[in-house]
Parts: C-alpha cells; sequence; structure tokens
C-alpha cells in the first residue's frame, strides 16, 4: 500500500522538484521576470494609453529621462578599469566582435531597405537596422561566456567598450536614413544630447570608481532592478504614444510572427559568421566562445534609452523597440541553450 502510495507522488515530487532547477536556470541567464513584465507593459499600455500621455505634474517620460542619465552614471561608477586592462592583450578577438557589433550586423540589414521602402513595413525595418546599430549587450554577454567557459576578462572589456563606443556610432549609423527622412532629426543636437544625458553621467561614475565602486558593485542586484524599472517605464510610455496614435493598425499579427522568425534568423546568422571567422584566426576555444556571444548580443537597455534621444517622433518608438525587444528575448534563450551546450561538452571533455 505504501509503495503503491509512492508511486502515485513520484510524478508530483518530480515536478515540483523541476520548478526550482528551471527557476535557477532562468536566473542565471537572465530569464526572469523581466522578459514578462516587459510584454505586461505593452498590454498595459494598450488598455491604458493615458498614463503616459499625463505630462502633469511630471510626466512619465520625464521620469524616465533622469532615470536614464541614473542608469549610466552607475553603470561608470561599476566599470573597474584593472578589469578593462586585463582583457586588452586579445586585441583580433575584440577587433572581430567590435566589427560584428558595429559593422557587420548593420551591413546585413541595409540592403534590405530596398524592398521596405515606402511600404507600412517600412518602420519595423528601420527598427531592425536601428537593432543592428546597437552595441552589444554587458551582463549577460558576460553570464554566458562564463557559463560556456570562455575568456571572462576579454568579456568584460569588450562590453564595456561596446557599450561607450556605441554612444557616438549608434547616432552615425541612424543618422544615414533619419536626416534625410525626419526634418526634425538634427545629429548635432542628438549627440549633444547623448552627451550629457548618457556620456557625462559614464565619465563621472568613472572618476568616482575608486571611491563607491565597491558600493556599487555590493548592490548590484539592487542596481539591476532600477534599470529594468526604467527600461519597463521608458516601453510603456512609448507603446502608449504608438497605441494612442494608432500607429500598429496597419500592422497584422502575421507580420509579427515573421519578423520574430527574421530576429532569430539573423542571431544564428551572424553567430555563425562570427564562429567561422574565429575559426579561420585560429582563435583558441575560450576566446572563440568569447567572440560568439559578445559578438551576437544586442543591449535593450541601450535601445530603450538611446531611442528616446535619437526619435524625436514619439509616435513611433513603440514600433522603433518591437525588433529589438523580440530580438533580446530570442537572444537569452538562444544563447542560454548554446552556453549550457558548451559547458557540459567542456565537463566531457574534461572528464
Amino acid at each position: 500500500m505504501e509503495d503503491k502510495r509512492n508511486r502515485e507522488q513520484e510524478p508530483a515530487r518530480k515536478a515540483v522538484g523541476l520548478v526550482p532547477r528551471i527557476g535557477a536556470l532562468a536566473a542565471r541567464t537572465g530569464l526572469d521576470w523581466f522578459l514578462l513584465a516587459l510584454i505586461g507593459m505593452i498590454v498595459l499600455a494598450y488598455l491604458w494609453p493615458q498614463g503616459g500621455l499625463d505630462y502633469k505634474p511630471l510626466s512619465l517620460g520625464d521620469i524616465a529621462s533622469y532615470g536614464v542619465s541614473v542608469i549610466f552614471f552607475f553603470y561608470g561608477l561599476r566599470l573597474s578599469p584593472e578589469k578593462l586592462k586585463a582583457g586588452l592583450s586579445s586585441w583580433r578577438l575584440h577587433l572581430v566582435v567590435q566589427f560584428s557589433t558595429f559593422i557587420l550586423f548593420p551591413l546585413l540589414i541595409w540592403p534590405l531597405h530596398t524592398f521596405f521602402e515606402g511600404t507600412q513595413e517600412e518602420l519595423l525595418w528601420l527598427g531592425t537596422f536601428y537593432l543592428a546599430a546597437l552595441p552589444s549587450t554587458v551582463s549577460s554577454s558576460v553570464v554566458m561566456v562564463s557559463i560556456a567557459g570562455g575568456n571572462i576578462p576579454a568579456a568584460i572589456f569588450n562590453a564595456s567598450i561596446s557599450s561607450l563606443l556605441g554612444i557616438f556610432i549608434t547616432p552615425l549609423w541612424m543618422g544615414l536614413f533619419l536626416t534625410a527622412s525626419n526634418e526634425g532629426f538634427d545629429l548635432g543636437s542628438i549627440m549633444g544630447k547623448l552627451m550629457v544625458q548618457v556620456l557625462l553621467p559614464v565619465v563621472l561614475g568613472i572618476l568616482l570608481h575608486r571611491f563607491w565602486g565597491s558600493f556599487a558593485e555590493r548592490h548590484k542586484q539592487k542596481l539591476r532592478l532600477f534599470d529594468q524599472s526604467i527600461i519597463l517605464l521608458i516601453v510603456y510610455t512609448s507603446f502608449c504614444e504608438s497605441f494612442a496614435r494608432e500607429m500598429f493598425s496597419g500592422f497584422s499579427i502575421t507580420s509579427v510572427l515573421v519578423l520574430g522568425v527574421a530576429m532569430m534568423g539573423l542571431f544564428f546568422l551572424v553567430y555563425g559568421i562570427i564562429t567561422g571567422v574565429s575559426k579561420l584566426l585560429g582563435f583558441k576555444q575560450e576566446d572563440r566562445i568569447t567572440a560568439v556571444f559578445c559578438g551576437s548580443k544586442k543591449s535593450l537597455v541601450h535601445g530603450t534609452v538611446m531611442s528616446k534621444v535619437l526619435f524625436p517622433d514619439a509616435n513611433m518608438v513603440g514600433i522603433i523597440l518591437l525588433p529589438i525587444m523580440m530580438y533580446h528575448a530570442l537572444q537569452l534563450l538562444a544563447a542560454s541553450i548554446i552556453a549550457q551546450a558548451a559547458a557540459r561538452k567542456a565537463r566531457i571533455a574534461e572528464e
């Protein structure tokens, strides 16, 4: 009788035991509440767009703008010069990662403009090109490299340098199209705003690293929560504007699904190209891992915060952000599976 009861309860115990394991994997790879919260913000904006359009006494957009500067101040505060120096030696690896991030990605998307020019989907193409021009992620790239057994100092160096270069390179790429198509786009003015809102806080944070860097490192989880909260606020206000002006009315579910498939295809295409180049250059396994994970990722943080400065027409920002939001979710899923597989392969090889 007792054996029968134990057999009946065994599936339930396995199911219960599976939950924390899934949660642990999600925590390691960044697949946590944040992705669901992003979807929740879009749904909330659809149901209650007025919340993001109320400008009195202080708009949510203004709060988000101030939050952007705080995000980059703490980013600079946590940027350790010692860790950057540790990754300087692998210069060929750095060139591959930065070339992939800022040259390969845009060159893959740019030629497709011909097929979308003058159509309703041109905004989705612009959002995809914006994604292609963005810098690499910081935290998730380093986490994936760590899980897969890659070169962690080089990953920290590349992710950090990519974030700083993106402040200048992303607006230059976007200026190629926005200057011609949008009379409100002033590259000089935008670079000035980015200097004040992004670069100045980063530099200030770096200068204060020796005094407060340890404080920022101790509270990095709380700071990450603050970063995510500001991103959610920007996503909500952006989609409020887009839904209120019915910017999505011309897009079908099929268009969104095709976009999702295209984002996954883009990830694996870049991943495959970097893998091939890394082998041709004779990279060691750990450097190859760092190249593919750092060179194929794109930063949702930079995508959301820079959109407030780069796109003067707030109505279209929700559509512009859609590709990077989809790519962010898909890159975490794909990269986490690949990283776990690489870690298992390394353990088997050691045994």
